[in-house]
């Protein structure tokens, strides 16, 4: 019981100490509207913003497919954290120290491991940081870079670095040096900067390597990315996959270069590490790479949290053209206009943007092919418009189609029937869709049995939820006496248990109640609460002063019923002393009503 009452209240503090605008709006863009601020949902692929943060209860909610929390959910979902994940991450950034009597063992054990991992990546980037600018053992990687135009400043803000060769360091340069600092081997292996051999001991995984740090959305050094100098292959070679470091989500230079791409509203995607590099120094900075990986549906995701369009920028190659058509059906389902360059023969962005500078890659941009069309026109160059040729379009535009909504289908369907001169009902093998289902239908909200109390008891239920400190006001005016709906008095044990573990406030009611109709319910209201500004407590307290008098009142009709009730069986028992009794204290109840209602019409 201790030690959920400590990370209660740890959980309170982080989450009073957090900006939920500001941690939203490093992955989503968000605009002011009103009170709130709105943007597009990082959850669920739409266009029109339904999306909504209620900084006053910090707080989210999509209006479309009924995702809502608080600060802590939000890291959870997004960031694909464990809730002590989430705790320590927004405790970190509030300056606040996370007591460990607040974590259970198994969640201080992950998080440790973690911060551990953190630590190993960080003096590993600072030890190739170091290489590359002072040892003479990195002399040909500096030339290297040199060569390539990568100025020193372009150097310190990646924070580029060198791992030697076995020939310069040995085989363990890496591993050796982490050691003496007093870093567990076995933390250097799990974040994948050293790999144990067969027969026992390790060896580093980079050699003779320029190094470029990955970060996360935070600026934390979570893996490394190596570009090997001279022959040999791979060419690059990225940090296999740890507790800290997922490829399918993060992109190179994304860290760097999202306040660029929000700025233009555009992002420029590329293969290489390099070709971030270049396009960067020659002030193209609203660009990012994949991690040794195709594009995924999370990239594009993350993309779409910072801009309206994406243009992807790759080689006309075998290997670009494959890349290219492998995600389209990405931004098909994510709805993020998509256009794609292939480059020049010979040219890869490194290249152009050197000869021809920034101007050259704009030129490019603007002629660029939307990412649909690029689709067909490949298709139609690799197989043809014969019978057998327009045949396999059609098997492989399937992919497409199945990834748009039923409105792009039917808008790609239509064109593309048309170029080939086929009728759209040749075009695709599934039937098509007519209509979408939203992932959280209005009727399950609508079927909250909130919604199903009298317009009073809502009253009530809205008020609590949002000033839950005037709870007991209301005890005190009779609420329990005078409310009979189960409902109801099952919400105000809910409400007076939530307070006695703590403070109660509409977001600790909201974190308390679990997903569902009721919680899409308080999501709603948090929402509609938030677009009149309240800025002082007259409003607040005139409601409930209105509710206290209603409470007041309507216990005296049920007094007053109850006595009647008690009259009448007197009457019939014959018995005339408790009669008496009764109809005096009927006289009070009336005296009391009547002082109440010209009480009332003198506030008038």
């Amino acid at each position: 019981m201790e030690t959920f009452r400590a990370q209660d209240e740890i959980k309170n503090r982080v989450r009073e100490s957090t900006d939920i605008v500001r941690i939203i709006g490093e992955s989503v863009e968000l605009r002011k509207a009103g009170v709130n601020y709105v943007g597009l949902c990082p959850f669920h692929a739409e266009k029109t913003p339904s999306f909504s943060v209620n900084p006053g209860h910090q707080f989210f909610h999509c209006f479309g497919c009924g995702e809502s929390g608080d600060a802590f959910s939000f890291m959870m979902k997004y960031h694909r954290l464990s809730f002590p994940e989430a705790l320590k991450e927004l405790a970190r950034r509030a300056g606040i120290d996370l007591p460990e009597r607040a974590l259970s063992k198994n969640d201080q054990l992950r998080l440790k491991q973690r911060e551990r991992l953190y630590a190993v990546n960080e003096a590993a980037a600072e030890l190739f940081q170091q290489t590359l600018l002072q040892s003479p053992v990195a002399e040909h990687c500096r030339t290297y870079l040199l060569e390539r135009g990568i100025p020193d400043q372009a150097r310190e803000k990646y924070r580029l670095g060198y791992a030697p060769g076995p020939d310069q360091g040995g085989w363990s340069y890496l591993t050796g040096k982490l050691q003496k600092k007093g870093l567990a081997v076995a933390d250097i292996e799990r974040a994948g900067l050293a790999v144990k051999k067969e027969h026992g001991g390790y060896y580093d995984r980079f050699r003779d390597r320029v190094l470029f740090p990955i970060l996360d959305m935070s600026g934390r050094v979570v893996a490394f990315g190596g570009r090997i100098l001279g022959e040999g292959k791979p060419k690059y070679m990225n940090s296999p996959e740890s507790l800290i470091f997922d490829k399918s989500r993060l992109l190179f230079g994304l860290a760097q270069h999202k306040e660029a791409i929000r700025e233009q509203r555009r992002a420029l995607v590329v293969e290489g590490n390099f070709d971030l590099l270049s396009l960067a120094v020659h002030g193209v900075e609203n660009v990012v790479a994949p991690l040794g990986t195709s594009l995924t549906r999370q990239h594009v995701r993350s993309l779409r949290g910072y801009c309206e369009e994406v243009v992807l920028l790759f080689d006309g190659d075998a290997a670009g053209l494959k890349a290219a058509m492998r995600s389209v059906p990405f931004f098909l389902a994510e709805q993020v206009e998509a256009r794609v360059v292939l480059l020049p023969q010979g040219h890869d962005p490194d290249t152009l943007i050197r000869e021809k500078g920034a101007g050259g890659i704009e030129e490019l941009v603007e002629g660029a092919l939307g990412l649909p069309e690029f689709v067909f026109d490949t298709l139609v160059k690799q197989h043809g418009l014969t019978l057998n040729g327009k045949n396999r379009i059609i098997a492989e535009l399937q992919p497409l189609f199945k990834a748009g909504d039923s409105r792009q289908r039917s808008l790609m369907v239509a064109h593309f029937s048309e170029k080939l001169g086929v009728p759209p009902a040749q075009m695709s093998t599934v039937a098509v869709e007519t209509t979408r289902r939203s992932p959280v239908a209005g009727g399950e909200i609508q079927g909250s049995r909130f919604k199903q109390l009298s317009r009073q008891h809502r009253q009530l239920v809205d008020f609590l939820i949002l000033y839950p400190e005037l709870l007991d006001e209301l005890l005190d005016a009779g609420l329990e006496a005078v409310v009979r709906d189960p409902l109801l008095l099952d919400f105000i044990t809910f409400l007076k248990q939530t307070a006695a573990a703590g403070p109660c406030t509409p977001e600790t009611i909201f974190s308390a109640l679990s997903d569902g109709v009721e919680r899409d319910y308080v999501a709603e209201l948090f929402m509609r609460a938030g677009t009149v500004e309240q800025e002082d407590g007259a409003w607040q307290r005139e409601m409930c002063d209105e509710l206290v008098g209603w409470l007041r009142q309507r216990g005296r009709l049920q007094d007053e019923a109850g006595l009647l009730q008690q009259i009448r069986e007197a009457q019939q028992a014959g018995d005339q002393e408790k009669l008496m009794e009764l109809l005096k204290r009927k006289q009070e109840c009336g005296r009391k009503r009547t002082e109440f209602c010209d009480n009332m019409l003198k506030k008038e």
